[in-house]
């Protein structure tokens, strides 16, 4: 969400955002004494524990074309190859799954050109990989998978606040043992780096936790060379591949490839995926088929509150709570609206906080304001959508404080940041 009052750009970008948590609390006391050690005397002080090894050091924040290549290497070097996996030639075939962004699962400029070097590398560096399409195919084959993250951090390495680097995160996971082979990490400088999301990413009017994509992150993020694959992503490997033909088509603008392809996904046991309900509505409304692109949207809403988190993309004007005229997603923002109010209407004993979210441009006492300004807007087009719905909707805005992107670029790249969050409360 732009906090600022101007902008060469003369749009904002705000994000709403369905959210249900559960918070366990848990209690804990103190342990009972440990036993004196067998055949030791009373009152002999036990000896000294061991000193506990310190962690690692992270990796250094590198220039991003060095730590794209130290990640790599330490990926391609350092894999345990079950000679079980290797071709009749004693090669292995690799297929790669798009790497995307970590935190909200978008392939952007970045992560495709990386997915493009580490293919060149393999091809040229690494005679004992042989690079195959990802597909359907490919993958009944039981090849090695390369799948990576590209995720911005801050000064502390963490995902919150400001973002001044980049952790590359890959992993190569073999198939065939369900396990992974290989990590690679890397920490890169900012410079160099195009976060602008692929067109399909670019287009979708919302998003929401998947657990297709979900499995992928946790398969790379927190793991270590012979660890399993996360059964979600395991499960929905052959669905991912049509996946990204998918995605492909759609960037490439054919529209009507990629509408049949996502309808297979969605046809299989493992369709039922976010970014599949995104494809069919995007393909249907750039096909010009309006009727099955709302029956489309309608599923986006249903899954992102069975999902309990749902963001949906409106343009704002700069420094004002009035949605921007004019455009081909301003026109769908009232059927949008009124979706979200029909279904959250429709379930009995639910009550939302409506929280705006901002990005960290301009002054934070400002960024508050505008966020619940914001906020108070999107209830009043909730309520007037679906009458009475207002009283069970309270409005607060967040500023700046729960960044999910965090590059302060204000564009396309960090719409999430410019968001409102609704979370389901007791009435």
């Amino acid at each position: 969400m732009r906090t600022r009052f101007c902008s060469s750009r003369g749009r904002d970008v705000l994000w709403v955002t369905v959210l249900m948590a559960v918070l366990v609390a848990g209690g804990c006391r103190s342990p009972d004494p440990a036993p004196a050690a067998p055949g030791s005397e009373q009152g002999t002080a036990p000896p000294p524990p061991a000193a506990a090894v310190p962690p690692p050091a992270p990796p250094p924040i590198q220039a991003y074309d060095k730590a794209v290549l130290s990640a790599a290497t330490a990926l391609f070097s350092n894999a345990k190859l079950p000679p079980e996996s290797a071709s009749p030639g004693g090669r292995y075939r690799v297929v790669i799954d798009p790497l995307i962004d970590g935190m909200t699962g978008a392939q952007t400029m970045a992560t495709k050109s990386m997915g493009e070097r580490l293919a060149r590398m393999m091809r040229t560096q690494y005679p004992q990989y042989e690079v195959q399409p990802f597909s359907a195919a490919t993958v009944a084959q039981g090849p090695l998978v390369l799948i990576g993250t590209f995720t911005g951090v801050n000064a502390q390495r963490q995902t919150s606040g400001p973002r001044q680097a980049y952790r590359i995160c890959l992993a190569l996971a073999d198939l065939r043992s369900g396990k992974l082979v290989s990590k690679g990490l890397a920490f890169a400088l900012p410079e160099g780096v195009d976060p602008t999301p692929l067109p399909f990413f670019r287009d979708a009017p919302a998003w929401s936790e998947d657990p297709a994509t979900n499995g992928y992150i946790r398969t790379c993020q927190g793991t270590k060379a012979g660890d399993p694959i996360n059964p979600a992503y395991l499960e929905r490997i052959t669905s991912a591949a049509l996946v990204s033909e998918a995605i492909e088509a759609y960037d490439a603008g054919r529209y009507r490839d990629a509408l049949d392809l996502y309808a297979r996904v969605a046809a299989t046991p493992t369709g039922k995926q976010f970014r599949v309900l995104n494809g069919i509505y995007l393909a249907n409304l750039k096909l010009g088929r309006k009727d099955q692109a709302s029956a489309a949207f309608d599923r986006i809403v249903d899954f992102g509150l069975e999902n309990r988190r749902l963001a949906v993309k409106f343009l704002f004007r700069p420094g004002s709570t009035a949605f921007v005229q004019g455009g081909p997603l301003s026109a769908s923002y009232t059927g949008w609206l009124k979706a979200i109010a029909t279904q959250t209407a429709s379930t009995a004993g639910t009550c939302l906080e409506v929280a705006g979210h901002t990005s960290a441009t301009g002054p934070e006492p400002l960024n508050e304001r505008l966020s619940l300004l914001r906020a108070e807007y999107v209830r009043s087009r909730l309520d007037a959508a679906s009458t009475g719905l207002g009283k069970r909707i309270i409005a607060s805005g967040a500023g700046s404080t729960q960044m999910m992107i965090g590059n302060g670029r204000d564009d396309a790249s960090d719409v999430l940041d410019r968001r409102v969050e609704f979370k389901v409360i007791g009435c």
